[in-house]
């Protein structure tokens, strides 16, 4: 148990880390940001409670928030995708009933499910997030193209992110 806290510990602070100094740099010409920061909550373990998942996304939404001074936007989008976050994986699973401790990986998923669960939860971060920076409706046909580019972008990362785990989970 001990084990897994430090492993959930060092993949939060590394993410915040990552994305601070180096995908917050990435911005082609203001229009593609990656936000790889999510993958956090798109890994946590299948039967972490609510409650606790709720406080881990508000944790890692204002991390990021700090760092950009960004008046909680990150922390409405990342508390967003957590509270879905339960209904989203009933919807696209088959099975409804998980092994206790098991969390979204290769190992224990399908490929394409992961593929599924990644886009939908990246994209509803993305959209609402943007939503939040501009706060209109007027600019929607803006907010949804730069939901679909910046969502198209930090899928890739999170997909890579799943290899790397992937292939971690195996070397130990």
């Amino acid at each position: 148990m001990e084990k897994l806290i430090f492993r959930y510990v060092l993949r939060f602070l590394l993410l915040v880390i990552i994305q601070v100094f180096v995908l917050n740099k990435i911005q082609l010409s203001g229009y593609i940001n990656p936000y790889a920061y999510i993958f956090f909550i798109l890994t946590l373990p299948f039967d972490t409670p609510r409650y606790l998942m709720l406080f881990l996304a508000f944790f890692l939404g204002l991390s990021i928030d700090i760092f950009l001074d960004s008046s909680g936007m990150h922390t409405s989008a990342t508390l967003l995708i957590a509270f879905m976050r339960p209904w989203i994986i009933n919807a696209i699973s088959i099975k409804k009933e998980f092994e206790p401790k098991s969390f979204p990986d290769l190992h224990n998923m399908d490929t394409r499910w992961i593929l599924l669960y990644s886009i939908i939860m990246v994209f509803i971060h993305h959209t609402f997030l943007f939503f939040l920076e501009v706060l209109s409706f007027s600019n929607l046909f803006s907010i949804l193209s730069q939901s679909i580019i910046s969502s198209f972008i930090t899928f890739i990362l999170i997909i890579i992110c799943f290899m790397l785990e992937s292939k971690q989970n195996k070397r130990i």
